[in-house]
């Protein structure tokens, strides 16, 4: 569909008109209704802050919960809330006790800071870090089981990865490599910051142990709301990061039933950190509504055939070198290029936003610098052409 068919759901976007916004996959602009929403919330916070928490936020919280799951296809009392999906992954790391001598096994893409949590497991439980390089651009998710299962070995403890490469968008073939993991013996955990409406997620499908993901990204949620699902026989190995009141919970309430506070006792010892704003948790119904109005197969469709007019725009009037696989096996509405390896990523992002004001992802990795696209249903084709107008301006000069 072109642009102008997509004008009335952009309109029910919170959009900048002077900016160009390809970079979703950092951060998701908000619907007009989930803005609407998280204000009218956070009112009642601001107006009667007790009456919210103890009164107004049990029933939205497990509203939200049981409405979050349904859309990731998982259990809502395995559903924890968090902060976001680093929060999430501290949460798993600071927990895991892994038999030494051994190793965390992870991809050569793995986010930076991901990659520090796991380093500081290692190093406090005398445990390797190790990596395996992914191929540089899969026609088959066989050739990414292929590479991670060489790279098992009866010292693998962990299994860390990305089911959407932040760096290239390269969907991984997650059911596969939770499942040669656990033939293994090997714990998985899952980082799915970019999955939930990337992807037709379905939990049930994944056989992980722990599966940590976003909603501020492609789910368009506001900022603040991340998730952990936790898989069938890993709920007592979780150690809070914080002891609050959920740390004794009422004796008579069995540990994975709903309680008074719209979580279970369980979930809540993981989520209570003292009076906070869990404002941005409450709007998951709304979230979802919103792109679910538009139709989520439809909007996966349009990210798809932004995604690809990039690829195509981009590649023959640019010269860039894709660095996403072209399969929709493989790919979604996120695509990057590889940039000349004399490349200043900074200067080059820093041009972009300061004479163009287009926002989007130029990052410096080992090999050459990437340059990523993100598209939604709200990126048109028109704002990848002053991409292309901007780059054979910038690479040039």
């Amino acid at each position: 569909m072109s642009d102008s068919e997509w004008a009335g759901a952009r309109d029910g976007m919170l959009l900048d008109p002077g900016v160009v916004n390809l970079n979703t996959g950092s951060g998701g602009p908000l619907s007009r209704c989930a803005f609407e929403r998280v204000t009218d919330l956070r009112s009642h916070l601001a107006r009667s802050p007790m009456d919210f928490l103890l009164r107004g936020v049990p029933p939205l919280l497990w509203k939200a919960r049981e409405r979050l799951a349904g859309f990731l296809g998982g259990d809502p009392r395995r559903l924890a809330f968090t902060t976001n999906v680093t929060v999430a992954v501290n949460l798993v790391a600071s927990s895991l006790r892994a038999k030494a001598p051994g190793e965390i096994l992870l991809t050569d893409h793995e986010y930076t800071p991901m990659r520090w949590c796991w380093e500081r497991m290692a190093r406090q439980q005398g445990l390797e870090l190790r990596t395996f390089r992914l191929p540089a651009l899969p026609t088959d998710p066989g050739e990414i089981v292929d590479a991670a299962v060489a790279a098992m070995n009866p010292r693998t403890r962990v299994l860390f990865f990305s089911h959407v490469v932040s760096s290239t968008g390269l969907v991984m073939p997650a059911r596969q490599l939770c499942e040669e993991a656990r033939r293994r013996g090997i714990t998985t955990v899952v980082d799915g910051a970019h999955a939930p409406a990337f992807l037709d997620l379905d939990l049930a499908d994944i056989p992980c142990d722990f599966y940590a993901g976003s909603g501020h990204k492609w789910l368009l949620s506001p900022t603040g709301v991340g998730f952990l699902h936790i898989g069938a026989g890993q709920e007592d190995g979780l150690r809070p990061m914080q002891v609050s009141w959920a740390h004794r919970p009422p004796p008579e309430c069995p540990p994975d039933e709903p309680d008074q506070f719209g979580s279970t006792p369980r979930l809540r010892r993981l989520e209570c950190e003292g009076t906070r704003d869990i404002c941005p948790w409450l709007t998951m119904p709304e979230v979802i509504d919103f792109q679910a109005s538009i139709g989520h197969d439809r909007i996966r469709s349009r990210m798809r055939d932004v995604a690809g007019y990039a690829r195509r725009h981009l590649t023959d009037r640019i010269g860039l070198e894709p660095a996403t696989p072209d399969s929709a096996e493989l790919s979604g509405g996120l695509v990057a290029f590889r940039l000349s390896a004399g490349t200043d990523a900074a200067a080059l992002r820093r041009g972009l936003w300061e004479r163009f004001r287009i926002e989007t992802s130029v990052a410096e990795r080992p090999d050459r610098p990437l340059l990523r696209v993100s598209a939604h249903f709200y990126t048109t084709e028109a704002e990848i052409d002053c991409l292309a107008e901007a780059l054979r301006e910038l690479l040039e000069s």
